[in-house]
């Protein structure tokens, strides 16, 4: 009896599963839970590519000359030379050669660089009141320049000219000469319409390449004839060779030639 009362209990407790579980007309569908969303619904959606912006190509540089082009300065135009240093100011070795110049009563053309003229504008303002002539050796001594648009030149050579007069108000510069002078048609024209003379040089005895500084006297001498412009450096690097030879090149030109400054 006892069995039977507790079969009959089991049997309709399965009913009423049934009948809650199932899906009948007449019954309120049991609600359901929401599926889980895709991985990707998650992430924010991809933003739409932006436009590209195309980079014009850079222009090409014109080629060099196969040879130097007219119009450059290359002589003093009398007998005695003259002396020219390019690449400064700079501090550890301009000085050391303006005394070299002055203990030997000359005057030299320096050739300067803007960026070096920003950085030592109290050299330059030395250079000019010892009576020293000033060369304009483009901003940052680019070697193709002169192979570059026209308008890239000028702005080269006219911001040069602006930092030098920022030192020396009113200063003169009456020559410009073209880093390694590689030279083209084009670079002497703008210089030309800047008032500058494109200086070049005839006696280069490479103390650029740190010779010695009897290498240096030895290839001055052999070089130099009446009119000579002689080519020496005193920035853009260690001039130590250089300054040793100064005073042997100076007494040598003097003797042989006489110096002069450039007209």
């Amino acid at each position: 009896m006892r069995h039977r009362a507790l079969l009959a209990c089991l049997t309709g407790l399965a009913v009423l599963l049934v009948a809650g579980c199932g899906g009948g007309g007449g019954g309120t569908p049991a609600a359901t839970a929401p599926s889980s969303p895709p991985p990707s619904a998650a992430l924010p959606p991809e933003p739409a590519p932006s436009p590209t912006r195309a980079v014009p190509p850079k222009p090409r540089l014109r080629p060099l000359p196969a040879k130097l082009p007219a119009g450059l300065v290359r002589t003093t135009g009398t007998a005695k030379v003259a002396l020219t240093f390019d690449d400064g100011p700079d501090p550890a070795w301009t000085p050391k050669v303006l005394d070299r110049l002055k203990a030997a009563k000359v005057t030299a053309t320096f050739c300067v660089v803007g960026t070096q003229v920003r950085k030592h504008p109290g050299l330059l303002r030395r250079i000019v009141r010892e009576g020293h002539q000033l060369c304009n050796h483009s901003w940052n001594h680019d070697l193709d320049l002169a192979r570059r648009p026209v308008a890239e030149i000028r702005a080269d050579l006219v911001r040069t000219n602006r930092e030098i007069r920022r030192a020396v108000p009113k200063a003169k510069v009456p020559f410009y000469r073209q880093p390694g002078g590689r030279w083209t048609a084009e670079v002497v024209k703008v210089a030309k319409q800047l008032d500058m003379r494109s200086l070049h040089w005839t006696v280069d005895p490479q103390d650029w390449a740190k010779p010695t500084a009897a290498t240096i006297e030895k290839r001055v001498k052999r070089s130099a004839r009446p009119g000579a412009v002689v080519l020496l450096h005193d920035g853009g690097g260690n001039r130590a060779a250089t300054l040793a030879a100064c005073a042997k090149v100076i007494a040598g030109l003097k003797r042989d030639h006489g110096v002069a400054r450039l007209t």
